[in-house]
């Protein structure tokens, strides 16, 4: 089983700043994709970024251009780096593995447990 685990998050002012990281651990956790989430209240979980060695790295739509994901294989950690956030980035965030990137978080399995990030003044 893969275990995920799951640090950043907090307060942020629009335009600012904020990292979150993600290690996967356990029996067959090396050489997994891990891919990040995110749901607003009220909304569906909504794919953020994935990186896969094998095909690269995707982002969502909303999140491209602002935010960049990379990844420590060393360490089987996946940061994202998340800059000139707004109040709709809003969202408990929640990262996921699997042995590809898909955006459809039905794909995936293995989940960490989610954490906070609010953008607000």
């Amino acid at each position: 089983e893969v275990q995920l685990q799951a640090s950043g998050g907090g307060l942020v002012q629009p335009g600012g700043s904020l990292a979150l990281a993600c290690t996967a651990s356990g029996p067959g956790s090396g050489g997994r994709v891990i891919t990040w989430f995110r749901q607003a209240p009220g909304k569906d979980r909504e794919f953020v970024a994935c990186i896969s060695n094998r095909d690269g790295t995707f982002y969502g739509d909303s999140v491209s251009g602002r935010f960049t994901a990379s990844r420590d294989n060393t360490k089987n950690t996946m940061t994202l780096q998340m800059n000139n956030l707004k109040p709709e980035d809003t969202a408990v965030y929640y990262c996921a593995s699997d042995v590809a990137c898909h955006r459809s978080a039905g794909w995936y399995d293995y989940w960490g447990r989610g954490t906070l990030v609010t953008v607000s003044s």
